[in-house]
């Protein structure tokens, strides 16, 4: 959990040059398992309505800034 609280903290700080992996344990602590569909991307299931997902996306070992940035956005709505 502390390493958990510590990538988010990065992820923050500066959500460019974010390690995929790094970014998926995050997902998988979070949200789950992911659903995973032979592709570079791993699709999370967040337990609300309208768009219930979370989709990142592994680009050379690193995540996307933009994602990085949704995957905090869902993390905040969690937690509240």
């Amino acid at each position: 959990m502390a390493q958990i609280k510590k990538l988010v903290a990065q992820f923050k700080k500066n959500p460019q040059n974010v390690n995929f992996k790094d970014l998926v344990k995050v997902c998988d602590y979070y949200f789950g398992d992911s659903r995973k569909s032979g592709s570079s991307h791993c699709v999370y299931k967040t337990p609300w309505q309208g768009d219930p997902r979370v989709n990142i996306q592994n680009k050379n070992g690193k995540a996307k800034t933009y994602q990085v940035k949704q995957v905090l956005d869902a993390i905040s709505k969690i937690s509240r």
